[in-house]
């Protein structure tokens, strides 16, 4: 901890994530009702830029500005299905709203005018043009997900753990993912994506069930669907990641050569939200 070198480049991403948080902040309050102060207080803001910045840390303020963005759009999409989605139709209607969002039509609510946004801001890099549909694909995965969350929450049939683990796009993290690559450049054809599809959704599966042990006591009070919920005991959990975990480094190590940032990126975040679940929870105290 006496390195120079260690204790700047800490310093330095420290200060991309209070950057980050303060942007975060300016931009949710451009869209009315999104982000509920309950809800949305300032530590969900600086602790989704700290991830950011912790995710990248030879980034700038300016190139963080999508992944911050992208993870608080999947905040505010998933709050919305939890409370404002009542019936079956809320549900149709939330989806067909992003979908319609995210295929550059009108923005017809809040939630549609922040997709939008974030589409346009991709928009600026040359590449999204050839990487549009895929992204635009991962973003119906993750709502099409957390849809069938809704129905499964609601008595609309129990799936067994491993079909609840093939939904893992409801965590909304390979969105964010991909997003963020485009936007950085770690990307810029559809077969580089496909190159880093396999280990993101292994990752992604593992942050499903991290994010079932850390939140399952609120889900269980909330009825909402979760690996436990649905029979799994935390040792089957613990289980389940550890082999995730094994076979997501087997994919991560041979991409570390031609996609090293991206791999750099997958492998932090298993267990830079290992040790971030052990204490804490993104969302405000008795939110979501």
């Amino acid at each position: 901890m006496n390195d120079p070198g260690a204790l700047f480049a800490t310093g330095r991403t420290c200060a991309l994530a209070v950057a980050g948080g303060r942007e975060l902040e300016r931009h949710a309050a451009r869209y009315e009702g999104l982000f509920p102060r309950e809800s949305f207080d300032s530590g969900l803001f600086g602790s989704l830029a700290m991830a950011g910045a912790f995710g990248s840390p030879w980034a700038s303020p300016a190139s963080l500005r999508v992944v911050n963005r992208a993870s608080l759009l999947v905040f505010a999409v998933d709050r919305l299905f939890d409370e404002e989605a009542a019936a079956r139709d809320d549900v149709a209607a939330l989806t067909r709203t992003c979908l319609a969002a995210a295929d550059g039509l009108p923005a017809a609510s809040p939630v549609a005018r922040f997709v939008g946004d974030l589409r346009a801001e991709l928009g600026t890099v040359a590449a999204f043009a050839a990487l549009e549909p895929a992204w635009r694909q991962r973003l119906e995965l993750m709502v099409a997900a957390m849809a069938r969350e809704w129905e499964w929450s609601r008595g609309g049939g129990r799936p067994s753990p491993e079909e609840y683990l093939s939904n893992a796009d409801s965590s909304g993290a390979l969105f964010i993912a991909v997003s963020h690559w485009i936007y950085t450049g770690e990307v810029t054809t559809p077969e580089d994506l496909a190159e880093l599809r396999a280990a993101g959704e292994t990752v992604q599966r593992y942050l499903r069930l991290l994010n079932d042990l850390a939140t399952h006591r609120r889900e269980s009070a909330s009825g909402d669907v979760n690996a436990l919920t649905l029979g799994m005991t935390a040792d089957e959990v613990r289980t389940r990641m550890a082999e995730l975990a094994r076979e997501a480094a087997e994919l991560i190590g041979p991409l570390r050569d031609s996609r090293p940032r991206a791999a750099d990126h997958l492998w932090w975040q298993i267990h830079y939200s290992a040790g971030f679940y052990g204490l804490s929870d993104f969302w405000a105290s008795g939110a979501a």
